[in-house]
């Protein structure tokens, strides 16, 4: 079995840098910037095409792992993930439609999207990290057939 181990910190760095290219490309574009706010968001998708990638492999290939917190930590991290879980989910297909109609000049339709497509972006992007530091650096890992109390 190949060891796969040091993805879920790899994960944890694209979504860091995704977070900093897309606070990056919102500054830029709020400075009317726009061929650095175009290449900051090409390049946030990038590096969200290479987490997806580097994600899925983990995911079906690498050790699960369970949270090993306790207390009020638990439902903390639990809802944190809940969360990011499903507005990660939407990201692929918002940034996908997002960056499409902003290639293709559609500025109103862009700019409308973007409004929800942003904040949702940089939550999951922001919670990645965190889930990272949850589960594999405060709390755990725990592999998954040991005893969670």
């Amino acid at each position: 079995m190949i060891d796969l181990s040091f993805l879920p910190a790899v994960n944890a760095t694209l979504n860091a840098t995704s977070l900093v290219l897309l606070i990056a490309g919102f500054t830029f574009i709020r400075r009317q910037n726009v061929v650095a706010h175009r290449r900051c968001m090409i390049a946030a998708y990038c590096v969200s095409i290479l987490f997806l990638a580097c994600y899925l492999t983990y995911r079906f290939a690498g050790e699960e792992k369970r949270f090993g917190g306790t207390g009020i930590v638990r439902p903390i991290y639990f809802c944190m993930l809940i969360t990011h879980v499903v507005l990660a989910a939407t990201v692929p297909f918002l940034a996908t439609i997002t960056l499409y109609l902003g290639l293709r000049a559609r500025f109103v339709a862009h700019r409308k999207l973007a409004r929800w497509t942003f904040p949702i972006w940089v939550y999951v992007s922001v919670t990645g990290v965190l889930v990272y530091l949850f589960l594999f650096q405060w709390y755990g890992p725990k592999a998954t057939g040991e005893h969670v109390p």
